[in-house]
């Protein structure tokens, strides 16, 4: 989504049942062989993927996706890559950037002045940060057609309400479900 303003947007694939990563970090249940005919064909990846200026992930949600890379490529291409860490993780890309500090900091100071359209992937401490320090402005959750029954949960144990606004949604042929919601402040 691309806009004119500032916006952060967590980013989520989830089971129905709010798991986001199985206890083995296996990604084999992002597959799904549902097909739902009312649904849509999804835009075109890369394109969709030119509307993100900067990733921001957790030092987990790192390491997954590097080890992922290994087999099937860095899923965020050349696209900066902020990495919130204090410890010492391996990289070899030039487009990722460890940052250790405060997260307002890091929005304001960092981001919005170089950004516009930022995306949080990853992970559940992370965005539960984002959403307490109320700098994230929508959140986006794709839901696939499985229930994991155990894992890690996208928002487990946040510690406060916070209301949002429905904005999109869409059902996809493979029986995703993408919530798009706009955090009220």
């Amino acid at each position: 989504m691309a806009t004119d303003k500032f916006t952060v947007t967590i980013h989520m694939v989830s089971s129905l049942d709010g798991i986001i990563a199985k206890k083995d970090n296996s990604v084999s249940w992002f597959d799904t062989s549902d097909n739902y005919d009312k649904g849509v064909v999804g835009q075109d990846p890369e394109e969709f993927l030119k509307t993100i200026d900067c990733y921001v992930m957790g030092s987990r949600t790192y390491e997954h996706a590097f080890e992922l890379s290994k087999s099937y490529g860095w899923a965020y291409g050349d696209k900066p890559t902020i990495v919130v860490t204090n410890r010492n993780l391996p990289v070899d890309r030039q487009n990722i950037e460890f940052y250790s500090g405060d997260l307002n900091k890091l929005v304001n100071e960092r981001l919005k002045p170089d950004y516009k359209n930022v995306w949080v992937v990853g992970g559940s401490m992370l965005t539960k940060n984002f959403i307490r320090l109320k700098l994230a402005d929508e959140i986006r959750v794709s839901i696939l057609p499985i229930i994991l029954g155990d894992g890690l949960l996208f928002f487990d144990q946040i510690g406060q309400d916070q209301a949002l606004h429905l904005k999109d949604t869409t059902a996809y042929k493979n029986g995703m479900v993408e919530l798009c919601y706009g955090i009220v402040k």
